[in-house]
């Protein structure tokens, strides 16, 4: 994944017009999720107490898939990636106080997108393919 990003000072900041904390976030924080997205076939970030994030894990399991799952109420730096994935679905509130977006669902170190866009993918029949490709699913 390949972001633009702009120095001010010594940190780097990433493009873009948002609310509140989303204003900015550090591209340290888009190297992390870069980094923790590409650990598995399969990577959820989640948070503990969400019905939908617990509804996709469940998906993902019994499809036969082992995901690995970082549930962001629990992460130390959670807030952070929580904002940043936020900004990088283009959702312009939220924030960490609430689930906003979560599930978001990395496969085969690509972004699929949230709860919507993952659900619409298994539907139409496109997930599969997608697990296939990237290691996932041996079926």
């Amino acid at each position: 994944m390949q972001y633009q990003t702009e120095t001010r000072g010594a940190v780097s900041y990433n493009n873009g017009k948002v609310n509140n904390m989303m204003n900015v976030f550090p591209s340290e924080t888009l190297a992390k999720i870069e980094s923790m997205a590409a650990e598995n076939a399969v990577v959820i970030f989640s948070m503990s107490t969400c019905c939908m994030c617990h509804a996709i894990k469940r998906l993902f399991r019994g499809m036969g898939v082992s995901p690995v799952v970082h549930e962001l109420d629990l992460h130390p730096y959670g807030a952070e990636i929580h904002c940043a994935l936020l900004r990088l679905l283009g959702c312009s509130s939220g924030g960490a106080a609430t689930p906003g977006a979560l599930p978001v669902v990395f496969i085969g170190g690509k972004m699929v997108g949230s709860m919507e866009r993952v659900m619409a993918s298994h539907i139409n029949g496109s997930l599969v393919p997608l697990l296939k490709n990237a290691g996932a699913l041996w079926l």
